[in-house]
């Protein structure tokens, strides 16, 4: 069942949403004063809403059209300031992140795309959270042994993201062929 009006704007799995975009502050903020513990709290908390906003929202029947958009904005916004802090970080992994923002322009394209024709962008799939979910495990590990134990690896670091870039890949490329159903239905 889905809601309407200011009900849906106001949803729990909404404001979880908002707040993943809020944490996007303070997580740069630390991160760029090398207060890389309460960095990685930032970080943790922003996956751990990015985790319930879904379920709470299927649980609790608070699926809406502006959460089928804000969770992949919160998404994109959040992976796109992690990207740049690890650059700054660790310069190595730039070609990585480099194909981690193509991806991600591209799924934007192809959501704008389907609410140009109004069309609503399909719910998150398992494969699109797993590739965040590495996402989050790359960078939280790669910035917890920085802070922690000021170990800095260039091939650990990129190993893990070339993971997490293979994931996001075939999340896009699974993403791509929902797309061009959708929009081949669109033409019948």
């Amino acid at each position: 069942m889905k809601t309407n009006g200011s009900k849906e704007i106001f949803t729990v799995a909404n404001m979880l949403s908002f707040l993943r975009i809020v944490l996007i502050a303070p997580f740069v903020i630390f991160f760029l004063q090398k207060n890389y513990v309460l960095a990685a709290a930032a970080l943790i908390l922003s996956g751990i809403s990015d985790a319930l906003d879904g379920f709470v929202a299927r649980t609790f029947n608070q699926v809406t059209s502006l959460g089928k958009i804000l969770d992949p904005i919160a998404d994109k916004l959040t992976l796109f300031a992690i990207m740049v802090c690890m650059v700054i970080l660790t310069p190595v992994v730039a070609p990585v992140m480099i194909v981690l923002i193509i991806k991600d322009a591209l799924m934007l394209v192809g959501g704008s795309q389907l609410i140009k024709y109004k069309i609503t962008p399909p719910a998150a799939k398992w494969y699109g959270k797993a590739g965040t979910f590495m996402f989050y495990v790359s960078v939280c590990l790669i910035v917890f042994l920085k802070a922690a134990f000021n170990y800095e690896n260039d091939i650990l670091s990129i190993v893990l993201l070339s993971l997490t870039t293979a994931m996001m890949l075939f999340a896009l490329v699974r993403y791509g062929m929902i797309f061009r159903q959708l929009m081949k239905n669109r033409d019948k």
